[in-house]
């Protein structure tokens, strides 16, 4: 049920972030895009969150985000589970995606991608 998985990163400024990351991952970002006052960029198995502190910690909250290939399946699981969607579905460049509070407390965001984002980055 889950296609990847971003540990997330918090900068200040990506394009100080990103050169180490490359260096360290040995490749360049798959995914690099702004989100409101805010830009990300997925790079190995990290996903940055780049912006001022106040625009960040909006989204704080979820220490990951998860790839899945059906949301409206994930969330069947997720409230079956017992998990509370802490934000309702929404869309970004990427796809569709939630945020969810699992019982015992753990929160991540879960994101249904485009499929031609799905073919770039993953290659399915």
């Amino acid at each position: 049920m889950i296609l990847k998985t971003y540990a997330r990163l918090w900068a200040d400024d990506m394009s100080a972030t990103l050169p180490l990351l490359e260096r360290l991952t040995g490749s360049r970002p798959d995914l690099r895009f702004a989100f409101g006052a805010i830009e990300l960029a997925a790079i190995g198995d990290f996903l940055v969150v780049a912006g001022p502190a106040e625009e960040r910690a909006r989204y704080a909250h979820a220490t990951a985000t998860v790839v899945v290939p059906d949301l409206d399946q994930t969330r069947a699981a997720l409230e079956e589970a017992g998990a509370q969607i802490t934000t309702e579905e929404a869309t970004s460049a990427t796809g569709r995606f939630l945020y969810a509070r699992h019982r015992g407390g753990a929160e991540a965001e879960y994101v249904e991608w485009k499929p031609e984002v799905l073919r770039q980055v993953l290659g399915a």
